[in-house]
């Protein structure tokens, strides 16, 4: 029966992160559409959804308790920012041309957490993990001179993310009612874009257009799919497994990058990669080999943030 949950698990955990890997495709569909537009269609469809999906799962209570909390909605819309920046950075890389930028950025993403975790939650660094951060530190001081171009675009990913795990963090609310609140504090801001952009004649979503509509319609669905994917998982898998599985994101993302959309990658580039997953690979074994010391067999626990 245990085998069974941990098959489950990991299948449905491959699935979110091969969705997350993937969605460069559905965005780059849109790239004829201004990177703000997409980001307003995809809080203003994911609140569509996730209202429901809440009152199904019996969870529209926890939304209920935040918007009560005044130091949960404060946290959160601190959060709704962050995620929100995130996502539109993402997008407009993705529609520029950035992909393998945009992989790189969740590369450094968990090692960014490390330190965050290191500067403000007095987590310990182990020797090992500062050697990771030593190399992807020194991968991306590698690039900028080689290049002479700061990779912007992975920074602010990586920062935004990290920021946002980080208060997402502190609230201890789950990832779906959180989602929900974000989207939702977003909302009126969205519309009101919305309402100028159909003013001003602007809009992409419009009826001569039915291909681009549908495509922006379905923002609420790439987003809340992966993310239900994930949970369900993370119910059902150890945090070293979910820790492992996070690479296969970026990963297929950089693949898309480089044999889809053929982006140009130079050698110091590769060189700037190559020395990332090196740090990836030595993190990735510290923790391991943490979770298989005796004084670390705890239960298992499922925390969801993303």
């Amino acid at each position: 029966m245990s085998e069974q949950r941990d098959f489950s698990g990991f299948a449905l955990g491959v699935m979110a992160f091969t969705i997350w890997g993937l969605v460069p495709i559905y965005f780059k569909a849109l790239e004829h559409v201004p990177p703000l537009e997409v980001l307003g269609h995809r809080v203003f469809w994911s609140a569509l959804l996730l209202l429901p999906l809440l009152k199904i799962t019996g969870k529209i209570s926890e939304l209920k308790q935040i918007f009560s909390s005044i130091k949960l909605s404060v946290t959160l819309t601190l959060s709704a920012i962050l995620v929100g920046a995130n996502w539109l950075i993402f997008i407009w890389g993705v529609t520029n041309d950035r992909i393998l930028e945009t992989s790189l950025g969740y590369y450094i993403n968990p090692l960014f957490n490390v330190l965050l975790g290191y500067l403000f939650l007095n987590e310990k660094l182990s020797p090992l993990k500062q050697i990771a951060i030593l190399l992807a530190t020194v991968a991306v001081i590698y690039q900028i001179l080689m290049l002479g171009i700061v990779p912007w675009v992975a920074f602010a990913l990586a920062t935004c993310f990290g920021l946002y795990g980080l208060v997402r963090k502190k609230t201890q609310v789950e990832a779906v009612p959180g989602l929900a609140f974000e989207t939702l504090i977003l909302l009126p801001v969205t519309l009101g874009y919305f309402f100028w952009l159909y003013k001003s004649g602007y809009q992409s979503f419009r009826f001569s257009d039915p291909h681009t509509s549908l495509l922006l319609s379905l923002a609420g669905l790439v987003t809340t799919v992966p993310l239900v994917l994930f949970i369900t998982a993370a119910k059902k898998l150890t945090l070293t497994t979910i820790g492992i599985l996070q690479y296969l994101g970026p990963s297929i993302s950089f693949l898309v990058g480089l044999f889809v959309y053929k982006e140009e990658v130079t050698q110091a580039q590769l060189i700037t990669f190559g020395l990332i997953w090196l740090a990836l690979i030595i993190f990735t074994f510290d923790g391991l080999r943490k979770k298989s010391s005796p004084m670390n067999q705890t239960p298992n626990s499922a925390k969801t943030q993303r």
